[in-house]
């Protein structure tokens, strides 16, 4: 199966927004449903010497949180990877006996994805998916399948995401016996949806519309949602914008930042906190506005940021779920700002449609 665009909507709300207001609803579901074959998972997993987590585009960076969740929750530590499957598939050894595979594909037809989870097939100790409902044949060969949501109509995934995180969440919490993790994981869907009622989305996309490029920063496992909220920008409203971990983008990048920029940082309490102020302080002095997702009480980002986002007290290693909905929901009113469907990649545009017919993903 691949993706196809969807029958259009002449306007909102585009798929993509009913994608994301489904997201509390969607977390309760999914946990609920996979309880039996987590601990299957787990159990098996927790057997190996070490895990390899393997991913594409939104996939991998759902994979660069899962890295941090086996190592710490899943008490893995070193030897708990993430591998983007295109160099899974080229250039890293195939797993061996002792190695769990956990691969995440949201549709289960991408290419190195597929050659990655084949490699694996009577090497590797266990095989875990984790895939939409629908998802290609391919990955239904794994050992344990893990299933998220219903494959989304808009081309750029939201809800497949927080659900795939929830899930490597509940699967590192069961190998490692985290029952505090559990119980954090259990109470997200009401702080999503609180979260998601939290803003005027449309009114503070208005006041952020416009800028020459996006910045998104964050560390630990939020370096996976600047990157994550830069690859929706670029998907879903087509903007000018770039992720980096934080301590990377102090380390030369920002000298590109201008005034007409945006920079969005993501920091919850945590080891980032401190380097996200930084960054804000970089970006005041240059004159670019900042953005900040933090705790609602955190002062000093209050008094850099032109905007602040609340967000709710959850373990760091769980952040990850909450931050990304507010950078969906500004993608997607930046989106109608614009006067661009979200959902489509552009396939509705000649160039990009006969672009997009050249790629074999």
């Amino acid at each position: 199966m691949t993706w196809t665009p969807p029958p259009p909507r002449p306007g909102h709300p585009y798929y993509m927004h009913d994608a994301i207001y489904a997201q509390p609803g969607a977390l309760r579901l999914v946990l609920r449903a996979n309880a039996p074959a987590v601990a299957e998972a787990a159990a098996r997993l927790r057997t190996m010497d070490r895990i390899l987590l393997v991913g594409i585009g939104t996939s991998w960076h759902a994979t660069l949180v899962g890295e941090l969740l086996f190592a710490r929750a899943g008490r893995f530590g070193h030897r708990a990877r993430a591998l983007h499957a295109f160099e899974a598939a080229n250039y890293w050894p195939s797993p061996d006996a002792r190695t769990g595979l956990v691969l995440v594909s949201h549709r289960g037809t991408k290419r190195f994805s597929l050659e990655a989870l084949a490699a694996a097939d009577g090497a590797a100790g266990v095989r875990v998916v984790v895939t939409g409902k629908g998802s290609g044949a391919g990955v239904a060969t794994a050992d344990v399948v893990l299933r998220t949501v219903e494959q989304e109509a808009s081309a750029a995934h939201t809800v497949s995401y927080t659900c795939a995180l929830a899930l490597l969440a509940a699967l590192a919490a069961a190998v490692g016996g985290d029952d505090a993790l559990v119980a954090a994981l259990e109470a997200l869907p009401d702080q999503v949806a609180l979260l998601l009622g939290q803003e005027a989305w449309d009114e503070l996309a208005a006041r952020l519309d416009g800028r020459r490029r996006y910045w998104f920063v964050g560390g630990g496992p939020n370096t996976a949602t600047a990157l994550e909220a830069a690859l929706k920008m670029s998907e879903a409203n087509h903007a000018d914008a770039i992720g980096y971990n934080v301590e990377q983008f102090l380390h030369g990048p920002w000298a590109a930042l201008e005034p007409d920029d945006l920079l969005v940082v993501v920091a919850p309490p945590g080891p980032t906190r401190e380097r996200s102020l930084a960054a804000a302080r970089v970006a005041r002095e240059v004159g670019a506005p900042v953005v900040a997702l933090a705790d609602a009480a955190d002062a000093e980002f209050a008094a850099l940021a032109v905007a602040t986002i609340a967000l709710p007290p959850v373990p760091e290693l769980l952040s990850p779920i909450p931050a990304v909905v507010p950078l969906q929901l500004l993608t997607y009113h930046l989106a109608l700002r614009r006067g661009v469907n979200p959902d489509t990649m552009r396939a509705e545009r000649p160039a990009h449609a006969r672009a997009r017919a050249r790629l074999a993903l």
